[in-house]
């Protein structure tokens, strides 16, 4: 089995249970805008896009305006309105210690924006994990490789010796648009199957699952 040097973590849906909550905010801000009320698989299907791409495919006809609407809406819902629980995934923190541990790297590449992952960083403490970050306004949304090549050139690591953990298809996708191997996680937005479509190199069904196939040693 193979051993990475740099694991890169996905947010949502990967080391926190979050999904539910963002499907119930996105609805509801359709709702209060009297828009279209987009299905839980139709959103869950651009969970780790980011915000703008996920209006566009949620909301392609929607003007400008009321797509800033729309963001406003999102996030009051998601910061104050909305209290659907968004803990961190039973197992995560003890992957993410066993990992640095070993000697792992760790990194974050999310949908989500500068302000919000800092935010659940120091929500959960999960800060003092990560060498590094990339957020969705800082470059370009998944797939596109750009966040990872970013990690990959501010760490210096080669493809080869890093991987991408992720719940979505997107997460996948920009692996291998990287040039990185993927490996999927079957717990959050997408299932087992539907990340097949991405061709990752294994699927995980807990956090605590993916430890062998990061370390490569049985556990």
């Amino acid at each position: 089995m193979k051993r990475y040097d740099l694991v890169i973590f996905d947010w949502d849906g990967t080391l926190m249970d979050s999904v539910s909550k963002i499907v119930a905010c996105m609805q509801q801000t359709a709702r209060e805008l009297s828009m279209m009320v987009p299905s839980e698989q139709a959103i869950r299907d651009i969970i780790g896009l980011s915000m703008n791409e996920a209006l566009n495919v949620l909301h392609p006809s929607a003007c400008e305006q009321t797509r800033q609407n729309m963001v406003s809406v999102y996030r009051q819902q998601y910061l104050q309105l909305n209290q659907t629980p968004s803990p961190v995934f039973d197992g995560a923190e003890q992957l993410l210690l066993s990992l640095k541990a070993s000697g792992h790297q760790l990194a974050v590449a999310t949908g989500k924006a500068r302000a919000g992952l800092d935010r659940v960083l120091n929500e959960t403490g999960f800060h003092q994990h990560f060498v590094a970050s990339r957020c969705a306004d800082e470059a370009k949304s998944k797939p596109h490789p750009q966040m990872l090549h970013e990690l990959l050139s501010l760490l210096d690591v080669v493809p080869e010796k890093a991987v991408m953990i992720g719940d979505s298809v997107h997460d996948l996708n920009m692996a291998s648009n990287a040039g990185i191997d993927g490996i999927g996680v079957s717990y959050g937005a997408h299932s087992a199957l539907k990340l097949q479509e991405a061709n990752p190199v294994a699927i995980a069904e807990h956090p605590l699952a993916l430890l062998p196939l990061i370390t490569g040693e049985p556990h």
